[in-house]
């Protein structure tokens, strides 16, 4: 998406003021939010697999994370005294879900080493994580579901979607077999210590992210009617003593298990979905921000990307 990202370079004073930017803080960034689902646990591992050989690539929750590499000198003569070498790189990151975010951050030289001599360093760095972005889009699943939206969005032929997609992206590396189709693995549940996950037992605060497939993976529990009247379905809450509460929220998903309240999803939201309610005895917290408007949701995204430990899933509502 070299050309539509263009204009959407600007300087970031908020480390965190964007959906995605953590744990990425930089001062540089790029941003394009494209209306891609993705979000299968499949196709995320497709895209991480069909470009490791091209590029540094990584996953952590729902984001993948892909870095180019490059090294600069101070002078050809590599056996001079005065002969001086860095090593620089950036990294794009796609956040997945009901779209798809691709965010990429260009860092002060200074975070690689003391290199005054190098020249151009914006524009180079700007250049490769725009060749990182259009790669992506034009060899992976990512280009099947991109020609789908422009057929859509611009009433095109297959073939008008495709050449489309080759003029949006004129950085494009040409990958062979960048879409592999991953084999699920089977999971182990095993009793003893040090096994394979097990499923959350309580007693502690439970590590996020939260989990987004919890609707196959949990029992629905009894709902909970907020003071606003709206009935909050949830998923895996155990007794009544809120030791564990489990997932709370059919579309506004906030595992109150990994939540430990620090209120920013509250001061995120535009539309006031939120409010603190009491619910002593969690491990996390004990009190806990209640989706009390969940029906009004706008799906902004806003709160899912400053909740410190991933506790919240936002769905896209029928």
């Amino acid at each position: 998406m070299s050309l539509l990202l263009k204009d959407r370079v600007y300087s970031m004073e908020a480390p965190t003021a964007k959906r995605g930017v953590f744990p990425l803080h930089g001062f540089k960034l790029g941003l394009y939010r494209l209306p891609l689902k993705l979000d299968e646990v499949l196709e995320i591992q497709s895209v991480h697999d069909g470009l490791k050989n091209t590029f540094e690539m990584d996953t952590y929750a729902d984001r993948i994370f892909a870095t180019y590499s490059w090294t600069e000198e101070n002078m050809s003569n590599r056996t001079s005294k005065d002969h001086e070498k860095i090593d620089l790189s950036v990294t794009v990151e796609i956040v997945t879900g009901e779209v798809v975010d691709i965010i990429y951050q260009i860092f002060p030289i200074e975070k690689f080493g003391d290199a005054p001599w190098v020249s151009d360093y914006k524009k180079k760095a700007d250049h490769f994580a725009k060749m990182i972005t259009d790669t992506i889009l034009r060899n992976t699943i990512l280009a099947d579901k991109m020609v789908e939206a422009l057929i859509k969005s611009e009433k095109l032929t297959e073939d008008q979607a495709l050449l489309r997609l080759e003029e949006i992206t004129p950085l494009a590396q040409i990958v062979p077999d960048a879409k592999p189709i991953p084999v699920k693995k089977q999971e182990v549940a095993l009793d003893v210590a040090g096994g394979p996950a097990q499923e959350w037992q309580g007693g502690d605060v439970k590590p996020g992210p939260i989990d987004i497939e919890y609707k196959s993976k949990m029992k629905a529990s009894p709902s909970f009617k907020a003071p606003s009247g709206h009935e909050i379905k949830t998923w895996g809450r155990v007794g009544s003593d809120n030791g564990i509460m489990g997932v709370w929220g059919e579309y506004v998903s906030v595992d109150y298990d990994i939540c430990v309240a620090d209120g920013a999803c509250i001061d995120a939201c535009p539309v006031g979905v939120y409010a603190f309610a009491d619910f002593p005895g969690n491990p996390g917290s004990d009190k806990k921000p209640l989706m009390g408007g969940e029906p009004d949701c706008i799906f902004c995204l806003a709160c899912e990307g400053v909740c410190p430990p991933e506790a919240i899933k936002i769905f896209a509502q029928d």
